[in-house]
């Protein structure tokens, strides 16, 4: 096979259909839109939801939920991630978790949570904190700072 034998299989592509080109086309006269009516004439239709005049489905469910203004979106790290990617006595900081891609991003911080096994000593400072991991940190004998 060479780049410049390469053909398009037949078949594979097909022709738009001109509709409204002349009663010799075979697609003239009413365009294949039947007859009359809403739908066959031009930028005739109805929007996305619309039943009829009938009440749509979407304002007959009832609404729930809310948004809360003042949640913050915290981007969790597990402990037992910390003990693989980290020596001992290291600082581990937003920063470093960025530069060792255990994080991609994050928006308003780190939380450090509990799951997963940690025997070395890991001076931690992250944004917030589980009450597991702040145990499993200090019981391994590093420490932990928050960050604002």
């Amino acid at each position: 096979m060479e780049l410049h034998r390469l053909e398009i299989s037949p078949g594979s592509r097909k022709n738009r259909k001109r509709i409204g080109r002349g009663n010799g086309s075979g697609w003239g006269t009413t365009a294949a839109k039947g007859t009359k009516g809403q739908k066959a004439r031009s930028g005739g239709n109805v929007r996305r939801g619309f039943e009829g005049g009938q009440m749509p489905l979407y304002r007959r469910l009832p609404k729930r939920g809310f948004t809360n203004y003042t949640d913050k979106d915290y981007t969790p790290v597990n402990v037992g991630l910390l003990q693989e990617r980290f020596e001992e006595n290291e600082t581990v900081s937003p920063q470093s978790l960025l530069e060792k891609s255990i994080v991609k991003k994050f928006k308003e911080g780190i939380k450090i949570l509990g799951y997963g096994e940690l025997t070395k000593a890991l001076n931690v400072k992250a944004h917030k904190f589980s009450q597991s991991a702040a145990e499993k940190i200090q019981k391994a004998g590093g420490t932990i700072e928050e960050l604002s």
